[in-house]
């Protein structure tokens, strides 16, 4: 893997960075991502959209080390460091945290149980005393509005689709990652509840964390304003922009940035 100095451009922060990368998938060889490029900066919200098959989620994945995923080349920086060849749990502790697409139910496992293991292995440190623990979450939890049954109930066990993914942001909150990867945060949810996570985002996001949101759809970012936009297809960023790029996409579609793309590159 490419090696990089540590530290930015800017001095200031921490950095994620993917370098054209090429990703397959280790069973049948088949390639998905094929040549990305994407620098996100500690503070910085951007959001990846695309069609499926676009390979949106296979980044996210790659990012964090998944194994049935195989990088064939370019890199994985983090600080100008490689971390393209690590294991999950070692690209977690480092600071980077998924939101699952469809988080899993564990029964027999309280949420306060799960997140105090959790946050300790994440953090590097020894679990805190139960009541501390306690303190903290509560305190999370009255942050992002969670009724203070949520501790007690099983991991996921019965919960709605905009419950599931509310337990991601206080996990977010809790774990205080450098960067976050939010994979459809937004899929499946009514208005109601994405408004809800969606605010939870925003009561997150700040100058210590850099997010990336993944998404098929503009409707989150109504809610959370992008400081970029980049369009995924065919296995690498197309087109980045502003918020306004996610506007015209709703009103244009993804094959108007495909079209404009092929018209540059048949100009140049």
């Amino acid at each position: 893997m490419t090696k990089a100095t540590k530290g930015n451009r800017n001095g200031e922060g921490q950095v994620l960075e993917i370098r054209n990368l090429h990703v397959s998938i280790e069973a049948d060889g088949k390639k998905i991502l094929q040549g990305l490029d994407l620098t996100v900066r500690q503070g910085e919200i951007h959001a990846i959209m695309g069609p499926n098959g676009s390979g949106k989620s296979t980044m996210a994945l790659a990012i964090l080390g998944k194994s049935n995923y195989k990088v064939d080349s370019g890199d994985i920086l983090l600080n100008g460091e490689s971390i393209a060849d690590l294991d999950t749990d070692k690209i977690a502790k480092k600071g980077i945290f998924l939101s699952m697409q469809s988080p899993i139910e564990i029964g027999g496992v309280t949420f306060s149980s799960f997140l105090r293991v959790a946050h300790a292995a994440m953090k590097g440190i020894k679990p805190l005393e139960v009541l501390d623990f306690r303190k903290l979450l509560e305190k999370r939890m009255k942050q992002l509005d969670f009724d203070s049954s949520f501790a007690s109930r099983y991991i996921n066990e019965g919960f709605s689709g905009g419950e599931k993914k509310r337990a991601e942001i206080l996990q977010l909150s809790l774990f205080e990652p450098k960067f976050a990867i939010l994979d459809e945060t937004d899929s499946g949810l009514d208005v109601d509840a994405l408004r809800t996570v969606a605010e939870g985002i925003n009561k997150v996001a700040g100058p210590g964390v850099g997010i990336i949101i993944i998404t098929h759809y503009s409707r989150i970012l109504r809610y959370i304003k992008p400081d970029f936009v980049h369009v995924l297809a065919g296995g690498r960023i197309i087109k980045s922009g502003g918020a306004d790029l996610a506007h015209k996409i709703e009103e244009k579609g993804y094959g108007w940035v495909k079209s404009e793309v092929a018209a540059k590159n048949s100009g140049s």
